[in-house]
């Protein structure tokens, strides 16, 4: 199913009814359809991806940070993704999208989703990713504040303080080329 679609899908639910913390998790129920599938007749990689954008933006519209990024002028910015395959999800399957903010820095917010299907992890797509406005990127201190959440993150596991700095040596690598 088209990405446009499910987005609008999304917002017929009217998901900022419904207010949540910034740090709770929130919860995108879908279905697998036949254009989310390679030739193996499994969700292709690449689409866990794009179904993270939709999880994405229910979080968004939930917490109220589309309110906030509107407040500073601000637009969402993926800087880096990551993604875990444990099991396949196959045609017309159900699975969930739970999405949390796992912590941010003193630049970028981390965001991981998590396909749920039949009880079990299929996957986890972490996204690195910041709000930027015509001022400059906005503090993710400063932007969680404006969302209601305490200024200091939750400490980041072992896992996403190696995979940050991995991205930021890929950038500074980038740019020397």
């Amino acid at each position: 199913m088209n990405l446009w679609f499910r987005l609008l899908l999304l917002l017929l639910r009217r998901p900022w009814r419904k207010p949540v913390d910034g740090l709770a998790t929130t919860v995108t129920r879908m279905r697998v359809w036949p254009l989310d599938l390679d030739f193996n007749r499994h969700v292709t990689n690449g689409r866990y991806f794009t179904l993270a954008d939709v999880g994405r933006m229910e979080y968004v519209l939930k917490t109220g940070a589309f309110r906030v990024a509107l407040r500073h002028k601000a637009i969402p910015i993926v800087g880096d993704t990551w993604g875990k395959f444990r099991r396949e999800l196959k045609l017309f399957e159900a699975f969930e999208i739970h999405t949390k903010m796992l912590a941010w820095d003193h630049k970028w917010n981390f965001v991981e989703h998590r396909f749920i299907s039949k009880g079990r992890v299929v996957g986890v797509v972490v996204i690195r990713g910041l709000f930027r406005s015509a001022k400059g990127t906005v503090a993710p201190s400063e932007f969680v504040q404006a969302m209601g959440v305490a200024e200091q993150s939750p400490a980041m596991p072992e896992w996403l303080t190696g995979w940050s700095q991995s991205c930021d040596n890929m950038s500074l690598q980038l740019r020397a080329e």
